[in-house]
């Protein structure tokens, strides 16, 4: 059983940033893929970004050169700093432990099994 739990959403303008906080339960994290996904209302849950135990980071097209994953394996913790926030970044940030394969160094998500309550992002004027 892992539990996760998020924090450091709020309300931002337009080119600010934000640091979101995942605190993650269980004695196994540092082997977990954990990755931050992002629901809008109206609109699919969709991936953000991906760290492997080992530190390797995927992004989402949108996302990349303006968000960082990184992880504290020992802490227990996943991050995510966000950067040059835009209106279109708001939502609900939910932190998950990811699922996927990897193909040499090279990760691929294909899902995640399980996930925290969210924390809520709002970029606005």
């Amino acid at each position: 059983q892992v539990q996760l739990v998020e924090s450091g959403g709020g309300l931002v303008q337009p080119g600010g940033s934000l640091r979101l906080s995942c605190a993650a339960s269980g004695s196994i994290f540092s082997i977990y893929a954990m990755g931050w996904y992002r629901q809008a209302p109206g609109k699919q849950r969709e991936l953000v970004a991906t760290i492997t135990s080992g530190g390797i980071t995927n992004y989402a097209d949108s996302m990349k050169g303006r968000f960082i994953i990184s992880r504290d394996n020992a802490k227990k913790m996943v991050y995510l700093q966000m950067n040059s926030l835009k209106p279109e970044d708001t939502a609900l940030y939910y932190c998950a432990k990811d699922i996927g394969y990897y193909s040499g160094t090279y990760y691929s998500s294909i899902g995640y099994d399980y996930w925290g309550q969210g924390t809520q992002v709002t970029v606005s004027s």
